[in-house]
């Protein structure tokens, strides 16, 4: 099993926190390595989907357990370039999305109604697009209202950064990054509004 990004070894969830007593026993046995292998296997399939569908599984990473700030480095479609010291004193919430993904269609609202949320506490939402061109992501954020802007990876520098957390083509896949840059928490798939505002209410409180 490949080792977690920092030698760190997650307790995962599904995506009811607040699951009782022997639904949380019975989950905080998976492991985020059995998961990625999981993903891998659905993308090796062929099945013709336009991405991987994570199951919404959560994973949290105890804080003392994140080694290192995830050197992202971007630019933005509109054309802002992002430095790793823009992830400092903040906590940051990445979704990696595209246009024709349907579930990022359905998350698309929530996420937005949560960074109105949470920008008055210093919460910086960045979406990571994976392969759209920028007329098709503007479309898409107009479409959706979207407020926080997104970076343009096609070429694939922010996925890199955040190997071995995003599994490839599991899309979407939001992170959670504690305001030293280290990823706090990740959602494999479609997020639930409830679970991801516990998720950034939990790094602010750190």
């Amino acid at each position: 099993m490949t080792a977690n990004h920092g030698n760190a070894f997650p307790v995962s969830r599904r995506s009811v926190l607040t699951a009782g007593g022997a639904a949380l026993a019975v989950v905080l046995g998976l492991s985020g390595c059995a998961q990625e292998d999981a993903l891998a296997q659905q993308a090796k399939a062929g099945d013709n989907k336009n991405y991987v569908a994570g199951d919404g599984s959560v994973t949290e990473f105890a804080a003392a357990d994140r080694k290192s700030a995830i050197p992202i480095e971007g630019t933005l479609f509109d054309g802002t370039a992002v430095t790793p010291e823009a992830f400092q004193g903040k906590v940051t919430v990445l979704n990696f999305w595209f246009a024709a993904c349907a579930p990022c269609r359905v998350e698309a609202p929530e996420l937005e109604a949560l960074h109105q949320e949470f920008k008055t506490q210093g919460v910086q939402f960045f979406g990571v697009n994976l392969r759209d061109e920028k007329a098709t992501a503007e479309a898409f954020e107009k479409s959706f209202n979207l407020t926080y802007p997104s970076f343009n990876d096609k070429d694939g520098a922010v996925l890199l950064a955040v190997s071995g957390l995003v599994p490839p083509g599991a899309v979407p896949t939001t992170l959670v990054l504690d305001k030293q840059g280290r990823v706090a928490s990740r959602v494999l798939g479609e997020i639930q509004s409830g679970t991801l505002k516990s998720l950034i209410a939990a790094a602010v409180a750190e």
